[in-house]
């Protein structure tokens, strides 16, 4: 069976062009796929013959809302989406003045194993599809029933470690007659796959990229990043230089704040020497409890900041939403997992 809704606009036309239909049926094919239509038979304007080849052929994603959280302080929506395999996945939905930002996940667990993260804890399950990917956008907005206009591929899983579906998922939802989001409103977060980094700068895509740092020394970056031991702190750098080189495009540094680990003031002094003359972004993350880990929130983010920028290097706090509802990424599929557990050891018992 095909995935249908992974296909790009030129991928349906050939695929019409195969089945001896007229090239307009990939487009009102499309447009009923980025409407969010879960079944053929809804594509009214299509013929029955194709609608029944289309069932027979091909399936439509389409995820369940398995559980879902509302901040009674700031509106954040969080979504735990079951897909066609009983596998969950996590988007957030975040509500700013400048418009509504969806967080979503590349890939089912995350492989990278970081010591501050939610996400990575089970390992890696599988890489979604570029229409699973796609799928969260397209119905947060439409259960939430707000437009979304910003997109952050934050959650869980490294993106450029799916580099493929990504790219496609970009494609897709670039694409005018689909939801139709420019690439200067999508930012792609990365803990620093650099051959990955060099990889995606070749497509000179006016997305943001933020790399995930964390610590400007390899020592420290190592002991709560593992995939530092592949990819140190040189080389991460050398590879941000070379993307802002190939792309003209700004990289953003994301930097999660941990209570006597990466928050002195020598290591922020050491962050000031990596960026010189390289323009780029420090973006401080207070630190998200996880009940699994024993890091601690910093209790120097103003001061970290305040030294950076004394330096000259722009940093700003990020600041905090859905904290009441398990917001950080990877804390609502793990609990969902803990229950799963908890009810196959009682039928057990």
């Amino acid at each position: 069976m095909i995935d249908l809704k992974s296909n790009t606009m030129e991928e349906l036309k050939q695929r019409m062009e195969e089945w001896g239909e007229p090239a307009f049926r990939a487009k009102q094919i499309f447009q009923w796929m980025h409407k969010g239509a879960t079944r053929f038979e809804e594509m009214t304007n299509l013929s029955k013959a194709l609608r029944e080849k289309l069932e027979q052929t091909c399936y439509l994603t389409a995820p369940v809302v398995e559980r879902k959280q509302v901040s009674q302080q700031d509106g954040t929506i969080k979504y735990l989406w079951r897909l066609r395999d009983g596998n969950c996945v996590e988007t957030v939905l975040l509500r700013y003045q400048y418009g509504n930002t969806v967080c979503i996940s590349s890939q089912i667990g995350c492989r990278m194993g970081c010591a501050f993260c939610a996400s990575t804890l089970g390992g890696l399950v599988r890489n979604l599809s570029a229409s699973e990917i796609l799928d969260q956008v397209l119905f947060t907005q439409i259960d939430s029933g707000l437009p979304i206009s910003n997109i952050v591929l934050m959650g869980i899983g490294e993106p450029l470690d799916n580099f493929d579906a990504v790219m496609r998922f970009l494609t897709l939802v670039n694409h005018p007659d689909g939801m139709n989001i420019g690439m200067r409103h999508i930012s792609l977060s990365t803990c620093g796959l650099t051959e990955k980094i060099d990889k995606l700068a070749h497509y000179r895509l006016q997305l943001t990229l933020s790399v995930s740092l964390h610590a400007p020394d390899d020592e420290t970056r190592s002991r709560i990043m593992p995939v530092n031991r592949n990819y140190g702190v040189q080389a991460v750098f050398d590879a941000c230089r070379r993307y802002f080189v190939q792309t003209g495009r700004r990289v953003s540094y994301e930097y999660a704040m941990i209570d006597g680990v990466n928050d002195s003031d020598e290591q922020a002094d050491l962050l000031v020497q990596w960026l010189k003359g390289t323009p780029g972004h420090v973006n401080l993350i207070p630190l998200n409890y996880v009940e699994e880990r024993e890091l601690k929130p910093s209790r120097r983010v103003s001061a970290f900041q305040k030294r950076l920028e004394s330096q000259g290097v722009t940093a700003t706090v990020r600041r905090k939403l859905g904290s009441d509802i398990d917001a950080s990424c990877g804390q609502l599929r793990r609990k969902h997992l803990k229950g799963q557990e908890s009810k196959a050891i009682s039928r057990m018992d």
